[in-house]
């Protein structure tokens, strides 16, 4: 063999005969093969296994796309680079190249969250912040995209650097799509499928621009701030029984603290008042509903439907320069019982044109009766 025939055969041995890329990680999506000056021997042999994809890249520019098998490259099996070198007879010496191999497995359990608390308008309770946080999948499913939108001529590539990405847009578009939805408050945390379904429907174009395919996504909770976490179960609660009943209770409520607030003890006292007696009108109330439902039970023939109570009337009254109630008949006699209201406190009922002390309105007048007078001096 002559000294030439050495040269060539040392020379064929620094090209490469095999391309290929054996993954032990579980985080690489991208990764560059490299060789000495990114030569490539003619009819090398390319292996590209399942859960990948090769791409080849010459001076930028997106090339020939392999997906998975074994390949003899020349030009038949490279018919985008061998225009884009030129070749139009074939070729018999080596090449440059850059190949780049892409994990097309599914990538799961990716965390997603809302930096910041969004903020939404809801009808009865105003402006609210939530927060929502949850779990994503994709995977790549435009190889050649991918690479040239987003990898770059980054080496070694992996899911954390394109999770920021991601994570980004998600919150972007989860806040507009809850936003649109316009639930009640309650409900974003109970329709989390729905919502997750919607997300995903939302999301996926936007993912499919650069390459990527969403396959699952999923919101794991929607939480919102402890106060309204209980405002909103006091409302549920007692909204199950009376609307009437939860609109009453806080009137109540508002008028113990701002009695307390405003006149010390005997504020308090008033507030106390005012309570007992919205108390025993909201006890008077739930009392008739349960013996009317009881009578009905017990009496009402089978498919006989009785005509609804008559509206009691609600009365308005004055205490320390504030309007108070409404109350009832039964409401308004406890409080002139305790004192809380006199003869002369003003009272307003609807179709009376303005206020009057309580001795002028002639139904209740008999209360007048109903306390005794004071003790005459000894």
């Amino acid at each position: 063999m002559g000294i030439f025939d050495e040269i060539k055969k040392k020379l064929s041995h620094e090209f490469i005969d095999i391309i290929e890329w054996l993954d032990n990680t579980n985080d690489t999506i991208v990764h560059r093969f490299e060789r000495y000056q990114n030569e490539i021997k003619n009819e090398a042999q390319l292996i590209v296994r399942e859960g990948q994809v090769a791409v080849f890249i010459n001076e930028g520019q997106l090339a020939d796309v392999f997906k998975p098998g074994t390949y003899t490259l020349n030009t038949q099996n490279l018919p985008i680079l061998a225009t884009l070198k030129g070749w139009k007879y074939g070729f018999n010496s080596p090449f440059k190249a850059e190949v780049y191999f892409v994990s097309s497995r599914l990538f799961t359990d990716e965390k997603w969250g809302t930096k910041n608390p969004i903020t939404l308008n809801d009808d009865r309770f105003g402006f609210v912040e939530v927060r929502a946080f949850g779990t994503y999948a994709f995977k790549i499913n435009d190889a050649g995209k991918f690479i040239t939108d987003i990898v770059g001529t980054d080496s070694h590539f992996t899911n954390y650097e394109i999770n920021e990405h991601l994570k980004s847009l998600i919150s972007t578009r989860f806040t507009d799509t809850i936003g649109e939805a316009n639930l009640p408050i309650e409900l974003y945390a109970a329709n989390t499928n729905e919502l997750s379904e919607t997300c995903l429907e939302v999301m996926n174009p936007e993912f499919n621009s650069v390459g990527i395919s969403l396959e699952k996504f999923f919101i794991e909770n929607v939480s919102m701030p402890e106060d309204l976490k209980k405002e909103i179960f006091e409302y549920s609660r007692l909204n199950k029984l009376d609307l009437d009943k939860l609109t009453k209770f806080k009137a109540a409520k508002a008028m113990e603290v701002a009695a307390a607030n405003e006149s010390g003890a005997a504020g308090a006292g008033i507030g106390m008042g005012m309570g007992f007696a919205m108390a025993q009108q909201m006890g008077t109330l739930f009392n008739q509903q349960t013996q009317t439902t009881t009578t009905t039970n017990q009496s009402t023939p089978t498919g006989a439907v009785p005509p609804p109570l008559p509206n009691q009337v609600q009365y308005f009254y004055a205490a320390n320069g504030q309007q108070a109630g409404p109350v009832n008949y039964d409401a308004l006699k406890s409080l002139f019982g305790n004192r809380t209201i006199n003869a002369n406190t003003l009272i307003w009922k609807q179709g009376m044109t303005n206020w009057s002390s309580l001795q002028s309105v002639p139904e209740l007048q008999n209360l007048l009766g109903s306390v005794p007078p004071p003790l005459p001096n000894n």
